[in-house]
């Protein structure tokens, strides 16, 4: 499964693990993605997404035609 979010396109970053004495190593920080089932009230269905938890939130706040018009998404191929 890759960790991309369907609605931001959040993907995992690349960072530096400082340990105490200063030594650097590769870490990867993953997006929190969790997939969902999600009510698309202009099709009367439902739409199963892998977005993360604040796309979620979001989605809570605006609503999800509103926020996929917002990032280009096309609903209805999902």
């Amino acid at each position: 499964m890759a960790r991309k979010c369907d609605l931001t396109g959040k993907r995992p970053n690349v960072a530096n693990k400082v340990s105490h004495s200063n030594i650097k190593t590769k870490k990867r920080q993953l997006p929190n993605i969790q997939k969902r089932k999600l009510w698309y009230a202009e099709e009367s269905r439902f739409v199963t997404l892998k977005v993360s938890t604040s796309a979620l939130r979001t989605v809570n706040k605006k609503g999800l035609k509103a926020f996929a018009d917002e990032m280009g998404i096309d609903l209805s191929r999902h």
